[in-house]
C-alpha cells in the first residue's frame, strides 16, 4: 500500500467529540478522553489534514448485528443497567463490577463505539476505503454473554464476524499489541482457518485476562491459527522485536490476509499504570510499519492505553504510519503549546530509547526464545513454514 493508493481509495478516522468525554468515573482507568487528546494531537502535527482522510462520526450498530457474536438475554440487561435498573443478573454477567460498572448511557455509547468498528470494516470490505482507525473500538475482552476487562460489547468480534457472513471467503488476520491478551476475540475464532489471531501480551501469570499462553493454538479446524506470545514483565523493545521477528511477522505474511484487524493498545509502554512491560513507541511504530506492509487492508482499533499522553502519542504515530505521512509539530517553538508526556519530551511525539538490564532482562529474553521455539515447532508447519 502507497500513499497513491490512499489518494484513491481514501482512509478513515472514527471519531466522535461526545463520544470522547464519555466519562467511566474518576476513579476508572478507563478515560474515552485518550481519543480526543489524539484527535486534537493529529491535527497538531498536521496529519488529518489530507485530502484522503475522511472523519467518520459512528451511528449506532443496528441490534440485529449484535446478535452475531452477544447473547440476546445478555443485551437485554446491558439496556436496563444503561437506564438505570440494578439487578442481581446483571452481576452475573459482569454489570456493576469494579471494571464494568453500571453507567446511565453505557449500552448506547457502547452502541457507538460498536457501529464506528462495523461502519470501517464495512467500508474496507466493499473496496471504500484502504485503512480505517477507530480509537474509541477495540473491546477485545467482552463475552458473547459477559462483560469483562472494561469491555461490554465485542466490536471487533461483530465486525470480523459480519465481514466473513458477506464474504466468506475472505481471510483475515487479528493482529494484537495491547499488552492483554485478546481473550474475547480468541474465543470467537478459536476454531475458525479463516481467521489468524496474533496476540502479543503481558504473560497470563503476571497480568489480567490469565490467559494467553503459548499452548493455546486453536481447535479442529482451526488449530494452528491462534497464536500466543506471553511476555514477561520488563520486556523491552529488543526482546518485543525479537518475538515479532521470529514469529509474528513470519506467519502473518504466511496466512497472507485480505485484511488485517490491529488491536494498537498502547498500554505495553514503560510507564503504563497498568502493565509491567517497558515498551517505547519505537518498537510500537515498528509493529505498525510492518503490519501495513503485509496487508494493503488495515482496520485499527484503540484498545488499551492508561497513560493518557502517551496513549494519544501512540495513535497519533499509528495514523500517521497508516497514512504514509510524516508528522510535523505546527506548534514548535510557540510559548503556551500543548504538552503530551515528560517535559523534556515536549515538541515531539517520540520516545527516548529505553532497555531493562540485569536478571530482569535475560529472564524475559529466555522465556521469549522458548516461546518462539514452541511456536516454530507446533505452529509454523501449518502454514507451510521450516522451523
Amino acid at each position: 500500500m502507497t500513499q497513491k493508493d490512499l489518494q484513491t481509495a481514501g482512509s478513515i478516522f472514527v471519531y466522535s467529540d461526545e463520544m470522547g468525554w464519555f466519562d467511566f468515573g474518576p476513579d476508572h482507568p478507563f478515560k474515552p478522553e485518550r481519543a480526543a487528546k489524539t484527535y486534537d494531537l493529529c491535527t497538531r502535527y498536521g496529519v488529518m489534514n489530507h485530502p484522503w482522510m475522511t472523519v467518520l462520526e459512528p451511528e449506532a450498530l443496528p441490534r440485529p448485528l449484535l446478535n452475531l457474536f452477544h447473547e440476546p438475554d445478555y443485551i437485554n440487561l446491558l439496556e436496563e443497567a444503561s437506564g438505570g435498573e440494578v439487578r442481581l443478573a446483571m452481576l452475573e454477567r459482569g454489570i456493576g463490577t469494579e471494571d464494568n460498572p453500571i453507567l446511565s448511557g453505557i449500552y448506547e455509547w457502547s452502541l457507538l463505539a460498536a457501529g464506528g468498528t462495523y461502519e470501517a470494516m464495512d467500508r474496507l470490505v466493499k473496496d471504500d476505503a484502504l485503512v480505517a482507525f477507530n480509537p474509541l473500538g477495540g473491546f477485545h475482552h467482552a463475552m458473547p454473554g459477559a462483560a469483562e476487562g472494561f469491555c461490554y460489547l465485542n466490536d471487533i468480534a461483530i465486525a470480523i464476524m459480519y465481514a466473513l457472513k458477506r464474504s466468506p471467503e475472505l481471510k483475515i488476520a487479528y493482529v494484537d499489541i495491547d499488552a492483554h491478551h485478546g481473550n474475547g476475540v480468541q474465543d470467537a475464532f478459536y476454531k475458525d482457518p479463516r481467521v489468524l489471531f496474533v496476540s502479543l501480551h503481558e504473560t497470563g501469570k503476571t497480568l489480567y485476562p490469565w490467559s494467553g499462553f503459548e499452548t493455546e493454538i486453536g481447535e479442529g479446524e482451526g488449530k494452528g491459527f491462534t497464536i500466543n506470545f506471553p511476555l514477561e514483565p520488563g520486556t523491552d523493545d529488543e526482546v518485543y522485536d525479537f518475538a515479532l521477528d521470529t514469529t509474528v511477522f513470519p506467519l502473518i505474511r504466511a496466512f497472507s490476509p485480505d485484511i488485517i484487524v490491529a488491536e494498537l493498545g498502547a498500554d505495553s509502554l514503560v510507564s503504563d499504570p497498568l502493565t509491567h512491560l517497558k515498551l517505547t513507541n519505537n518498537s510500537y511504530q515498528r509493529a505498525v510499519k510492518e503490519i501495513s506492509k503485509i496487508c494493503p487492508k488495515i482496520l485499527g482499533l484503540g484498545g488499551g492505553g492508561y497513560d493518557l499522553y502517551r496513549t494519544a502519542r501512540c495513535w497519533t504515530l499509528a495514523w500517521a504510519i497508516l497514512n504514509h505521512v510524516e508528522p510535523m509539530d505546527e506548534f514548535a517553538g510557540l510559548v503556551g503549546g500543548m504538552m503530551f508526556g515528560p517535559e523534556k519530551e515536549v515538541g515531539s511525539l517520540y520516545d527516548h530509547p529505553y532497555h531493562t538490564e540485569g536478571e530482569v532482562k535475560e529472564k524475559a529474553f529466555r522465556e521469549a526464545r522458548r516461546v518462539s521455539a514452541y511456536i516454530k515447532k507446533k505452529i509454523f508447519p501449518v502454514h507451510g513454514l521450516s522451523i
